[in-house]
Formats: structure tokens, C-alpha cells, sequence
């Protein structure tokens, strides 16, 4: 029998415990800040680790990691990245190829804890959703944001990028960018369930299909033990 939405994993905390109900997301938040504070760690501390933002950085002004997104737009706005660039692009690309397609989405991307609070708060206050929206929008949008950036010769994505906005918020102090976050959380909470990353997300979008046929799947064991409880479809953003 499904469980309400605001009841979600608590048979899973009756039956596990808090930790061993909760460790996967405990890890992931660990990981997406620590992320978040090698990227802070230079202008906050003068401690450079990740010299850059979310859409390019050098690893201790040594190994470039640049988003395959941006470096697509560049292409496509008849710009010729650097190598360092296209070496960085490569090197993401191949690492979330082999990694499997939502590694950016939950362990790296700093916007999914706020979209994941959203959610949560959603289901505890038994929020309805009051709009719908086709998941394979963020496909389109992933085309729409590349021939944009064609026809316009510019990195269209970037002006309103919310992942390289978040953290231009956390150095600079709050700025138009912070209400973007801010509208993004609103809409997850009130419009669209799980709205940003599972139905609009661009960058999601393009990491989602590099990874498509990665090495590392989620899968569930035992499966035949399955109650139908609904939790996993409840709280995962791509059920």
C-alpha cells in the first residue's frame, strides 16, 4: 500500500534506523559541499583549491575541468575554446560518461539542496502541484539554449545559469542572482514537483545523456520484497 507523500522513509527509519536510512544523502550533501567550499575556499580564505566556478576551474591551477555545456555553446557561438578549456570538457565529459548520468545532478550540483528542500517542505505541508510540465522539455531547452547561442554568438546559457549565479552569490553577496535561486526554490515548492531538476534543467539534460550508458547504475536488490510503498517515486526527482 503507497504511503502519503509527507510519510516518506519513515518505515525506512522505523525498520533501519536514521543513518542507515539517511547515509546516501548525508554522503551526497558532504559531497556537494565540499565541492562548494574548494570553490569558496580562495576568496573566503585565500586558500585556492578550485580556482574558477562551476563552469570552468583549474584543480590546483593544474588540472582544467570545464562544464561540456558552456564549451558546446562556445562552439556553437563560432568561438574556438582554448585547449585548456577543451582539455577540461573532455575530462568531465569522460569522467561523468563512465560515472553514470545523474553524478553531477546529486553529488556536485550546489542548487540540489535547495531544490531537495523545496521538495521535502513540499511533501511535509502536502502541497498539490499546481502546473505540469513535459520532462523532456529540458531536451528542447537543451537544443533551444545551443542554437540560441549560434544565432546570437553569445554563451546564452551563462547570463542566467543559476548554478554559476549561486555561486557568484555566495563570493559577491546578494544579487540578482540570488533571486533566481530564490524563484527557482518557489517554483519547486509551489508549481512543479521537482520542477527545476527533473523537468527544465539543461545541464542536467546534456550530463544526462553523456552518462546514459555509464559503468555505475542505481538498482535495487530484493526487488520481489517490494511493498509498493511509493517512497523511492515520492522523494527521487527522475522516477
Amino acid at each position: 500500500m503507497a504511503n502519503r507523500k509527507r510519510d516518506a522513509g519513515r518505515e525506512a527509519r522505523a525498520k533501519k534506523g536514521w543513518w542507515r536510512s539517511h547515509r546516501w544523502l548525508v554522503l551526497r550533501r558532504i559531497s556537494q559541499f565540499m565541492v562548494l567550499g574548494m570553490f569558496l575556499s580562495g576568496p573566503w580564505l585565500g586558500f585556492w583549491v578550485l580556482h574558477g566556478n562551476y563552469s570552468s576551474s583549474l584543480l590546483f591551477d593544474t588540472l582544467p575541468l570545464t562544464d561540456p555545456l558552456i564549451t558546446l555553446e562556445s562552439l556553437a557561438s563560432g568561438h574556438l575554446p582554448a585547449t585548456v578549456a577543451l582539455t577540461g570538457a573532455v575530462i568531465i565529459a569522460v569522467l561523468y560518461a563512465l560515472a553514470g548520468k545523474r553524478l553531477f545532478c546529486s553529488w556536485v550540483c550546489p542548487l540540489n539542496p535547495v531544490t531537495d528542500l523545496a521538495n521535502w517542505m513540499r511533501r511535509k505541508f502536502d502541497l498539490n502541484q499546481s502546473a505540469t510540465i513535459p520532462r523532456h522539455i529540458r531536451y528542447v531547452l537543451l537544443v533551444v539554449v545551443l542554437i540560441g547561442s549560434a544565432l546570437t554568438g553569445t554563451l546564452l546559457w551563462e547570463w542566467i545559469n543559476p548554478v554559476s549565479l549561486l555561486g557568484r552569490s555566495l563570493i559577491m553577496g546578494f544579487s540578482s542572482g540570488a533571486l533566481l535561486i530564490i524563484a527557482l526554490f518557489l517554483f519547486d515548492l509551489l508549481v512543479v514537483e521537482h520542477g527545476w531538476c527533473g523537468h527544465i534543467c539543461p545541464m542536467g539534460a546534456l550530463y544526462g545523456v553523456l552518462g546514459s550508458k555509464g559503468v555505475v547504475t542505481v538498482t535495487a536488490k530484493k526487488r520481489e520484497k517490494c511493498n509498493r510503498c511509493m517512497d523511492c517515486f515520492h522523494v527521487c526527482p527522475e522516477p
